[in-house]
Protein backbone atom coordinates (compact mmCIF):
# COMPACT_ATOMS: atom_id res chain seq x y z
CA UNK A 1 0.00 0.00 0.00
CA UNK A 2 1.06 3.58 -0.61
CA UNK A 3 -0.22 7.10 -0.02
CA UNK A 4 -1.26 9.69 -2.60
CA UNK A 5 -3.11 13.01 -2.47
CA UNK A 6 -6.33 12.98 -0.50
CA UNK A 7 -9.55 13.54 -2.51
CA UNK A 8 -13.03 14.65 -1.50
CA UNK A 9 -14.35 11.25 -2.57
CA UNK A 10 -12.42 8.01 -2.89
CA UNK A 11 -11.17 7.76 -6.47
CA UNK A 12 -11.92 4.68 -8.54
CA UNK A 13 -9.88 4.16 -11.68
CA UNK A 14 -12.07 1.93 -13.82
CA UNK A 15 -12.71 0.57 -17.29
CA UNK A 16 -16.37 -0.02 -18.11
CA UNK A 17 -16.09 -3.44 -19.76
CA UNK A 18 -13.43 -4.96 -17.49
CA UNK A 19 -15.05 -7.70 -15.36
CA UNK A 20 -12.71 -6.94 -12.46
CA UNK A 21 -13.76 -3.28 -12.51
CA UNK A 22 -17.39 -4.35 -12.83
CA UNK A 23 -17.22 -6.39 -9.65
CA UNK A 24 -15.72 -3.43 -7.78
CA UNK A 25 -18.49 -1.10 -9.00
CA UNK A 26 -21.11 -3.67 -7.98
CA UNK A 27 -19.92 -3.63 -4.37
CA UNK A 28 -19.68 0.15 -4.33
CA UNK A 29 -23.26 0.29 -5.60
CA UNK A 30 -24.54 -2.16 -2.99
CA UNK A 31 -22.77 -0.36 -0.16
CA UNK A 32 -23.95 3.05 -1.44
CA UNK A 33 -20.34 4.25 -1.49
CA UNK A 34 -19.92 7.35 -3.65
CA UNK A 35 -16.61 7.58 -5.51
CA UNK A 36 -15.07 9.80 -8.13
CA UNK A 37 -14.99 7.51 -11.14
CA UNK A 38 -12.11 7.97 -13.57
CA UNK A 39 -12.62 5.97 -16.76
CA UNK A 40 -9.24 4.81 -18.07
CA UNK A 41 -8.25 4.10 -21.65
CA UNK A 42 -6.18 0.94 -21.32
CA UNK A 43 -4.11 1.57 -24.45
CA UNK A 44 -3.21 5.09 -23.29
CA UNK A 45 -3.15 5.08 -19.50
CA UNK A 46 -3.25 8.41 -17.70
CA UNK A 47 -0.10 9.31 -15.75
CA UNK A 48 -2.06 9.90 -12.53
CA UNK A 49 -3.41 6.36 -12.80
CA UNK A 50 0.05 4.91 -13.40
CA UNK A 51 1.34 6.84 -10.39
CA UNK A 52 -1.46 5.49 -8.18
CA UNK A 53 -1.67 1.85 -9.28
CA UNK A 54 1.26 -0.43 -8.41
CA UNK A 55 0.11 -2.94 -11.05
CA UNK A 56 -1.14 -0.40 -13.64
CA UNK A 57 -4.38 -2.39 -13.88
CA UNK A 58 -8.01 -1.54 -13.18
CA UNK A 59 -9.77 -1.32 -10.88
CA UNK A 60 -7.68 0.78 -8.54
CA UNK A 61 -9.22 2.64 -5.62
CA UNK A 62 -7.55 5.51 -3.81
CA UNK A 63 -9.30 5.85 -0.46
CA UNK A 64 -9.88 9.14 1.32
CA UNK A 65 -6.79 8.66 3.49
CA UNK A 66 -4.63 8.03 0.42
CA UNK A 67 -4.51 4.26 0.78
CA UNK A 68 -4.39 2.47 -2.59
CA UNK A 69 -6.39 -0.74 -3.05
CA UNK A 70 -5.30 -2.43 -6.24
CA UNK A 71 -7.27 -5.69 -6.32
CA UNK A 72 -10.95 -5.97 -7.25
CA UNK A 73 -11.90 -8.38 -4.46
CA UNK A 74 -10.12 -6.20 -1.90
CA UNK A 75 -12.14 -3.20 -3.13
CA UNK A 76 -15.34 -5.21 -2.73
CA UNK A 77 -14.41 -6.19 0.82
CA UNK A 78 -13.32 -2.64 1.68
CA UNK A 79 -16.67 -1.22 0.60
CA UNK A 80 -18.82 -3.92 2.17
CA UNK A 81 -16.97 -3.96 5.48
CA UNK A 82 -17.69 -0.26 5.78
CA UNK A 83 -21.41 -0.78 5.14
CA UNK A 84 -23.28 -3.85 3.96
CA UNK A 85 -27.01 -3.02 3.86
CA UNK A 86 -27.90 -6.03 1.70
CA UNK A 87 -25.89 -8.55 3.70
CA UNK A 88 -23.51 -9.57 0.91
CA UNK A 89 -20.98 -10.71 3.52
CA UNK A 90 -23.63 -12.65 5.48
CA UNK A 91 -25.19 -15.20 3.09
CA UNK A 92 -28.02 -17.28 4.46
CA UNK A 93 -26.64 -20.50 2.97
CA UNK A 94 -22.96 -20.38 3.85
CA UNK A 95 -20.15 -18.26 5.25
CA UNK A 96 -17.81 -15.62 3.93
CA UNK A 97 -15.07 -18.26 4.04
CA UNK A 98 -17.14 -20.52 1.76
CA UNK A 99 -17.62 -17.65 -0.67
CA UNK A 100 -13.94 -16.75 -0.73
CA UNK A 101 -13.02 -20.36 -1.56
CA UNK A 102 -15.41 -20.28 -4.52
CA UNK A 103 -14.12 -16.90 -5.71
CA UNK A 104 -10.57 -18.19 -5.48
CA UNK A 105 -11.50 -21.06 -7.78
CA UNK A 106 -13.04 -18.62 -10.24
CA UNK A 107 -10.06 -16.25 -10.14
CA UNK A 108 -7.64 -19.14 -10.57
CA UNK A 109 -8.41 -22.19 -12.74
CA UNK A 110 -11.63 -20.85 -14.30
CA UNK A 111 -10.13 -17.49 -15.28
CA UNK A 112 -7.05 -19.19 -16.73
CA UNK A 113 -9.24 -21.37 -18.97
CA UNK A 114 -11.54 -18.47 -19.83
CA UNK A 115 -8.62 -16.38 -21.07
CA UNK A 116 -7.30 -19.22 -23.23
CA UNK A 117 -10.76 -19.79 -24.67
CA UNK A 118 -11.81 -16.17 -25.24
CA UNK A 119 -8.41 -14.89 -26.36
CA UNK A 120 -7.25 -17.97 -28.23
CA UNK A 121 -5.10 -15.96 -30.65
CA UNK A 122 -2.87 -14.94 -27.74
CA UNK A 123 -2.11 -18.61 -27.01
CA UNK A 124 -1.22 -20.14 -30.40
CA UNK A 125 -0.11 -23.41 -28.84
CA UNK A 126 -3.29 -23.71 -26.78
CA UNK A 127 -6.47 -25.72 -27.17
CA UNK A 128 -9.41 -23.28 -26.90
CA UNK A 129 -12.05 -26.01 -27.08
CA UNK A 130 -10.30 -27.97 -24.36
CA UNK A 131 -10.04 -24.83 -22.25
CA UNK A 132 -13.75 -24.18 -22.81
CA UNK A 133 -14.43 -27.66 -21.45
CA UNK A 134 -12.27 -26.99 -18.40
CA UNK A 135 -14.08 -23.74 -17.70
CA UNK A 136 -17.42 -25.47 -18.25
CA UNK A 137 -16.79 -27.78 -15.32
CA UNK A 138 -16.78 -24.78 -13.00
CA UNK A 139 -20.00 -23.52 -14.59
CA UNK A 140 -21.59 -26.92 -14.03
CA UNK A 141 -20.66 -26.54 -10.37
CA UNK A 142 -22.34 -23.13 -10.21
CA UNK A 143 -25.43 -24.50 -11.95
CA UNK A 144 -25.62 -27.22 -9.30
CA UNK A 145 -25.26 -24.69 -6.50
CA UNK A 146 -28.30 -22.86 -7.89
CA UNK A 147 -30.53 -25.91 -7.52
CA UNK A 148 -33.48 -24.96 -5.34
CA UNK A 149 -32.39 -21.37 -4.80
CA UNK A 150 -32.05 -18.16 -6.74
CA UNK A 151 -28.47 -17.28 -5.80
CA UNK A 152 -25.31 -19.23 -5.08
CA UNK A 153 -25.59 -19.08 -1.30
CA UNK A 154 -29.29 -18.56 -0.69
CA UNK A 155 -32.32 -16.56 -1.72
CA UNK A 156 -30.59 -13.20 -1.88
CA UNK A 157 -27.46 -12.13 -3.78
CA UNK A 158 -24.15 -12.11 -1.96
CA UNK A 159 -20.47 -11.41 -2.49
CA UNK A 160 -19.85 -14.65 -4.39
CA UNK A 161 -22.60 -13.97 -6.93
CA UNK A 162 -21.37 -10.51 -7.75
CA UNK A 163 -17.72 -11.54 -7.86
CA UNK A 164 -18.52 -14.38 -10.29
CA UNK A 165 -21.22 -12.92 -12.54
CA UNK A 166 -19.06 -10.52 -14.60
CA UNK A 167 -16.79 -13.42 -15.58
CA UNK A 168 -19.63 -15.83 -16.34
CA UNK A 169 -21.07 -13.07 -18.52
CA UNK A 170 -17.72 -12.79 -20.31
CA UNK A 171 -17.63 -16.55 -20.89
CA UNK A 172 -21.21 -16.59 -22.20
CA UNK A 173 -20.54 -13.74 -24.62
CA UNK A 174 -17.60 -15.56 -26.20
CA UNK A 175 -20.00 -17.93 -27.99
CA UNK A 176 -23.53 -17.19 -26.86
CA UNK A 177 -25.11 -19.86 -29.04
CA UNK A 178 -22.87 -22.53 -27.52
CA UNK A 179 -23.52 -21.24 -24.00
CA UNK A 180 -27.29 -21.15 -24.49
CA UNK A 181 -27.26 -24.71 -25.85
CA UNK A 182 -25.17 -26.09 -22.98
CA UNK A 183 -28.24 -26.84 -20.86
CA UNK A 184 -27.40 -24.86 -17.72
CA UNK A 185 -30.92 -23.56 -17.25
CA UNK A 186 -30.43 -22.34 -13.69
CA UNK A 187 -27.14 -20.65 -14.57
CA UNK A 188 -28.65 -18.92 -17.60
CA UNK A 189 -31.56 -17.64 -15.50
CA UNK A 190 -29.15 -16.37 -12.84
CA UNK A 191 -27.13 -14.55 -15.48
CA UNK A 192 -30.25 -13.13 -17.16
CA UNK A 193 -31.57 -11.74 -13.87
CA UNK A 194 -28.24 -9.98 -13.40
CA UNK A 195 -28.00 -8.63 -16.95
CA UNK A 196 -31.53 -7.17 -16.84
CA UNK A 197 -31.25 -5.65 -13.36
CA UNK A 198 -31.25 -1.96 -12.51
CA UNK A 199 -27.96 -2.53 -10.69
CA UNK A 200 -26.28 -3.81 -13.84
CA UNK A 201 -27.63 -0.84 -15.78
CA UNK A 202 -26.21 1.55 -13.17
CA UNK A 203 -22.75 0.07 -13.02
CA UNK A 204 -22.53 -0.01 -16.83
CA UNK A 205 -23.19 3.73 -17.24
CA UNK A 206 -20.82 5.17 -19.82
CA UNK A 207 -18.32 7.75 -18.64
CA UNK A 208 -15.98 9.75 -20.89
CA UNK A 209 -12.31 8.87 -20.69
CA UNK A 210 -10.79 10.76 -17.77
CA UNK A 211 -8.06 13.32 -18.33
CA UNK A 212 -6.02 15.11 -15.69
CA UNK A 213 -7.77 18.34 -14.79
CA UNK A 214 -11.28 17.10 -15.63
CA UNK A 215 -13.96 18.00 -13.07
CA UNK A 216 -14.91 15.09 -10.82
CA UNK A 217 -17.58 12.68 -12.09
CA UNK A 218 -19.20 11.02 -9.12
CA UNK A 219 -20.43 7.45 -9.30
CA UNK A 220 -23.47 8.07 -7.10
CA UNK A 221 -23.99 4.52 -5.98
CA UNK A 222 -27.17 3.59 -4.22
CA UNK A 223 -28.36 0.32 -2.76
CA UNK A 224 -31.34 -1.57 -4.14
Amino acid sequence: MQNVMKDVFPVLYSFRRCPYAMRARLALDSSATAVELREILLRDKAQAFLAASPSATVPCLVAGDGTVIDESLDIMLWALRRTDPEGWLRPDGGSIEDMLVLIDELDGPFKTSLDRYKYASRYPQGDPIGERGSAARFLEKLDGMLSGRNWLFGETPALADMACLPFVRQFAATDRAWFDAAGWNRLRTWLAVFETSDRFRRIMTRYPVWKDGDPPKVFAARAG
